[in-house]
């Protein structure tokens, strides 16, 4: 038995050490493992993408608000529901925001190649409206339902739907930005100099990204130029009015006509210069766009259209830095003009229709009602268009009391103005009549201010509440009163409005945290 035994033993012995020399000879290739590496070239948070010589940063936030005094946010009430200060108006509005933003560059030797993404999913609280039988319907924000009445029906911002939003989507190569980006028009701070409140006027802001085909310069010692050719329609046009077609409807809530755009023919041409510096900032910016109108009604193609009038815009922006009231204390103001390019100074996000209720000590009117529209230009058949002026100015004062508070006052002005020739059509027109707004009593031209005050805590690093209160004033030219037409998605009854100036203040509350 030993003998036998022995023998196994030794057999087992030679063919472990026979295959283990066998699988040493075999020629066998780790897998190769990748690491992810810090990228410092860039700044903080960049890392390569295994396996490339491409950087990546992921950032983003989580915002949670609410509004009150306001059907949006963060808007005053200025018009429509929110507007009408009745039962349909919301005390306050609700919206959770997420935020994504991919950013990548590559060396080459053309310099860095960037992409950068940003996008927001978002749930927004949404809003009653009259169906005009003493029934309402609810509105969901961004894809309206008008008729439902089952919440539970409801898409998109309805019960545990959302919208998606996309505010960048760009690549920048040798000097060029071709995308979704901030227009070069804007100040650094776009709409916001110092606050939370998306309705300041007196300036460009597209803080939502416009398409754009953008060359910068960059010519060294913070000085840089850039020439762009934007998309016109979203963010370059506020209203062109057909008087025409006006309603007394439509006039009541800033309406003037019908908008008759054509198509897009050209790309807003904007130019920009800048010189940043440690001391501030300053830029000078220009922006040309041209009023595409459509067709005169009612035969339109065989009744020919007005023809095509290029507008402009020129704004001006300061920024100063460490001023002696306090370490990272900054004061930003701008100041703009426009003619026939209005949203240049109403921006992207500022309301371009004004129509606000109140009371009124007037005896035989019912309440009070102040209404405005802004325009890039208006016609009537058979006329060419007349453009429209606009001015106005924006800024903020913003004070570190120490390094988790700081509060920041802020205000914006602007005026609209219209030719003689443009207030007779608006003023001759249908609506105007039926309202009996006439002769001394009718005048487009109006001005809007806004003023607030923005208190911040952040008691750790990137996270912030905020508390915002803005008031905004409408200072409207008409007089006497309107003999309206009954409003049934806002309630309001056909009767006797005094026309009167309005006034509007919403408080925002908000909790971010970026990362």
């Amino acid at each position: 038995m030993k003998t036998v035994r022995g023998l196994v033993l030794g057999s087992a012995a030679t063919w472990l050490a026979m295959s283990g020399a066998q699988a040493a000879d075999l020629p066998i290739k780790a897998k190769p493992v990748e690491y992810v590496r810090v990228c410092s070239m860039y700044g903080a948070g960049f890392f390569y993408i295994p396996g490339t010589d491409t950087c990546i940063k992921l950032g983003g936030y989580l915002r949670a608000e609410v509004g009150f005094g306001t059907n949006t946010i963060f808007q005053n009430a200025v018009n429509g529901v929110a507007g009408a200060r009745n039962r349909y108006s919301n005390y306050y509005t609700t919206r959770s925001r997420a935020d994504l933003n991919i950013d990548t560059r590559t060396s080459t030797e053309y310099g860095v190649v960037r992409t950068f993404f940003d996008a927001v999913f978002q749930w927004t609280s949404g809003t009653y409206a009259g169906a005009g039988n003493g029934g309402t319907f609810y509105n969901t924000g961004a894809a309206n339902t008008a008729g439902l009445t089952n919440v539970n029906a409801l898409s998109n911002d309805g019960i545990g739907g959302g919208t998606l939003g996309v505010f960048y989507a760009f690549i920048q190569f040798a000097g060029f930005t071709m995308g979704k980006a901030v227009s070069q028009f804007d100040a650094p701070w776009s709409n916001y100099p110092g606050n939370n409140f998306d309705g300041l006027t007196g300036g460009g802001g597209s803080i939502t990204g416009v398409n754009q085909l953008t060359y910068t310069a960059d010519f060294g010692s913070g000085i840089t130029a850039a020439i762009s050719a934007q998309e016109a329609a979203l963010y370059g046009q506020s209203n062109m009015y057909n008087t025409s077609l006006q309603t007394a409807a439509g006039v009541i809530g800033g309406a003037y006509g019908a908008n008759s755009f054509g198509g897009q023919v050209a790309p807003d041409i904007v130019g920009m210069v800048r010189v940043d510096q440690a001391w501030g900032l300053f830029q000078a910016s220009f922006a040309a766009h041209d009023n595409h109108a459509g067709f005169f009604g009612p035969g339109l193609e065989t009744n020919g259209h007005p023809a095509d009038k290029w507008g402009y815009a020129g704004q001006l922006a300061l920024s100063i830095k460490n001023i002696p009231t306090g370490v990272g204390d900054t004061l930003n103001v701008q100041g703009v003009y426009t003619n026939g390019a209005s949203r240049y100074n109403f921006q992207s996000l500022a309301p371009i229709n004004y129509a606000m209720y109140g009371g009124s000590n007037m005896a035989g009117a019912f309440q009070s009602l102040g209404f405005a529209g802004v325009t890039d230009s208006v016609f009537a058949n058979g006329t060419q268009q007349q453009l429209t002026t606009t001015y106005g100015f924006r800024g903020a004062f913003t004070h570190n009391w120490d390094p988790a508070w700081n509060t920041a006052v802020y205000g914006s002005w602007s005026a609209v103005r219209y030719n003689a020739t443009a207030k007779g059509l608006i003023c001759n027109g249908a609506g105007m009549v039926a309202l009996g707004i006439v002769g001394a009593n009718c005048n487009p031209d109006f001005n809007v201010s806004t003023l607030g005050v923005i208190t911040r805590w952040t008691p750790v690093k990137n996270l912030t509440f905020s508390a915002d209160v803005a008031w905004t004033r409408l200072d409207q030219k008409f007089a006497g009163v309107a003999n309206a037409p009954a409003a049934a998605a806002i309630a309001k009854p056909a009767t006797t409005y005094q026309l009167k100036d309005q006034d509007s203040v919403s408080l925002l509350l908000r909790a971010q945290r970026n990362w």
